[in-house]
């Protein structure tokens, strides 16, 4: 199967060992000594609009990649759990 990065960047990645949902490709890292992709890279979510800067952004590395398929990229790699933060932001700066 012949795959454009624009065909990735509309497939959900997952992760098989948690059964998360990591996101959408977002960018791609390659080397360019040897024209291979290296990582694929997931940005961080936006913290208000983006006005207070983004979240961490995740890398999967090319060779963690187990399957791309039709829906969806499942990868097996070790990505930190995304947690919610209970209470809006007007709590959160009250502290």
């Amino acid at each position: 199967m012949l795959c454009t990065f624009d065909d990735i960047r509309n497939k959900e990645i997952i992760n098989i060992r948690s059964g998360r949902k990591i996101g959408y490709a977002d960018d791609i890292e390659f080397d360019t000594c040897t024209a291979k992709v290296c990582r694929i890279v997931i940005y961080g979510k936006a913290k208000c609009f983006g006005l207070l800067g983004r979240a961490d952004d995740i890398t999967v590395c090319w060779s963690d990649i187990e399957i791309i398929g039709e829906d969806a990229v499942l990868v097996s790699c070790d990505v930190p759990a995304v947690t919610k933060k209970s209470g809006g932001l007007l709590k959160n700066l009250l502290k």
